[in-house]
């Protein structure tokens, strides 16, 4: 395991990596220090090829509170300062390397998940949550536009009815709404969450080789929704344009 001074610890046992979300004492918010750290973790775990599935986790009292109220601030006053472009983009590199890690990821979610730590759960391959979690946007009520692709993330889960109430409406979800809007596998007990997820991590880290293969394939085939029309049309006319110029040729 990492030092018990890190705010992201890692654990790997019997092909599971248990990668642990440590700053209680702001609920485990991300400070750009903290994401680029979880970054480098999620790289180490990566580079090990006995690792067959990853349980994220938080300390304390929650999974995570989102982006560090102190970073938004100093953000906000000047969001194209480079460094604190940086900042936030490193606090969304750190949900969005959670969603490519090579082996099935599990998100043990206890206590609340708001903002990006919302994200950081979406971006597992499935997630344990428990009863009483409290699972929310929370974006507006910091008077922020969501970003590091909430909506996107949110809404293949649950649907855009939900996402809408969740986003703009700021619905808030416990454990048993979460399963049943699809944001959530199964709903236990807080003090169970971590064994569930643990348990199930164990059956697909039998065969990493097979474990890595498999998700990388399933992601692939029922990723995130299909882009616009317009979109498509722009994506699609260089190709196009290649085919007629060499059917001309």
């Amino acid at each position: 395991m990492s030092g018990s001074s890190s705010e992201v610890l890692l654990e790997v046992d019997g092909g599971v990596a248990v990668v642990t979300l440590n700053a209680p004492e702001r609920r485990n918010a991300l400070t750009p220090a903290m994401a680029t750290e979880l970054i480098g973790t999620l790289d180490e775990v990566d580079a090990r090829d006995d690792v067959g599935a990853l349980v994220v986790r938080g300390v304390g009292k929650s999974f995570c509170a989102g982006g560090d109220v102190q970073t938004l601030t100093e953000a906000g006053r000047d969001p194209a300062a480079p460094d604190a472009y940086a900042g936030m983009g490193a606090i969304y590199d750190s949900f969005y390397r959670l969603g490519q890690v090579k082996a099935p990821t599990i998100a043990a979610v206890r206590g609340s998940a708001v903002g990006a730590g919302m994200n950081m759960l979406l971006a597992a391959d499935l997630r344990i949550v428990a009863r009483d979690a409290r699972l929310l946007a929370g974006f507006f009520k910091r008077g922020m536009h969501p970003g590091g692709g909430h909506m996107v993330l949110l809404s293949r889960l649950v649907g855009r009815e939900a996402a809408a109430a969740m986003v703009l409406f700021g619905e808030e979800l416990d454990g048993e709404a979460a399963v049943r809007l699809g944001l959530a596998w199964e709903t236990v007990d807080d003090a169970a969450v971590e064994d569930r997820a643990l348990e199930l991590a164990g059956r697909v880290a039998r065969d990493p080789e097979l474990a890595r293969l498999t998700v990388a394939n399933l992601r692939k085939e029922t990723g995130p929704p299909g882009v616009s029309w317009e979109i498509a049309t722009q994506f699609e006319r260089p190709a196009q344009m290649w085919s007629m110029r060499r059917s001309a040729d």
